[in-house]
């Protein structure tokens, strides 16, 4: 079967005042240039264009826009010395290939390889040495693969970990040094171990626990050294608990107390 003709773009043209089209060793691009590259015939037929649509380019978005027309030649350029190149290819070409590319020595490369790979090759990018790549790969992997990721040494890749990991091992991140990581736990563990976060060190933590702790146990928050905290056990707290936070030593959290009473019609002075 004959290949498809390469559509014409009539209105491709590079803005006025854009970056100088130049390659990625700094070279000037030329016309003369362009008749020496390796695809030199898509330049007739309006398939690429110098300061438009152009692999030799050093600026990613035309490489990525000449990828963009031409996703079959992405294939042809996995190895290309340039790592935009290379990335960029890998975000066209077919997924089959990217197994091969995991040892990329650019983060960009791996990046993007974190985006697309199958499940049995992303796990092969959980010990990456950059944490932008293991946070994708957080953001991906299945979720019962994602416990090798409770000790990653990066607390972005833990807090993308807490958001997806089963419930069930939650408990594992719920002494993690970091508050953010446990605010994530807090907002997805369930009884009983959510009560044992109320003895966590960070208010922000137990500002989540009072969020969603059981009415019945809110008590346990009811004199908590936060004022957010005890703000937010009024919004839930039940009638009696209302009446013992009446003299709270906060305007606010009184404020707060106050209206809950009024609304249930049960002030007390």
């Amino acid at each position: 079967m004959a290949a498809a003709p390469v559509p014409t773009r009539p209105h491709a043209r590079a803005p006025a005042g854009d970056i100088v089209a130049m390659d990625w060793l700094g070279q000037p691009l030329s016309d003369s240039i362009c008749q020496r590259c390796v695809h030199a015939q898509l330049k007739a037929s309006g398939g690429c264009e110098l300061g438009y649509a152009c692999m030799q380019d050093g600026y990613a978005r035309r490489i990525d826009r000449f990828f963009r027309w031409h996703p079959e030649l992405a294939r042809a350029h996995l190895q290309h010395p340039y790592f935009e190149v290379r990335a960029i290819a890998a975000r066209y070409t077919e997924v089959f290939h990217l197994p091969a590319m995991i040892e990329d020595p650019d983060e960009t490369v791996r990046l993007q390889l974190a985006l697309r790979l199958p499940q049995r090759a992303l796990q092969k990018l959980t010990q990456d040495p950059h944490r932008e790549v293991r946070i994708r790969v957080a953001q991906r992997l299945e979720f019962d693969k994602l416990s090798a990721m409770v000790n990653d040494p990066d607390y972005g890749v833990r807090q993308w970990v807490a958001r997806r990991l089963p419930v069930a091992l939650l408990a594992v991140l719920m002494s993690d040094p970091e508050q953010v990581v446990r605010q994530e736990v807090a907002h997805r563990i369930e009884m009983p171990a959510l009560l044992r976060m109320t003895s966590d060190e960070a208010p922000e933590v137990r500002r989540v626990v009072a969020q969603r702790l059981p009415t019945g146990l809110l008590d346990r928050l009811a004199f908590d050294q936060d004022l957010i905290v005890r703000w937010e056990v009024a919004q839930r707290a039940a009638t009696e608990l209302l009446q013992r936070m009446q003299h709270d030593e906060d305007s606010e959290v009184r404020a707060a107390v106050l209206q809950r009473l009024t609304e249930s019609g049960e002030r007390h002075g």
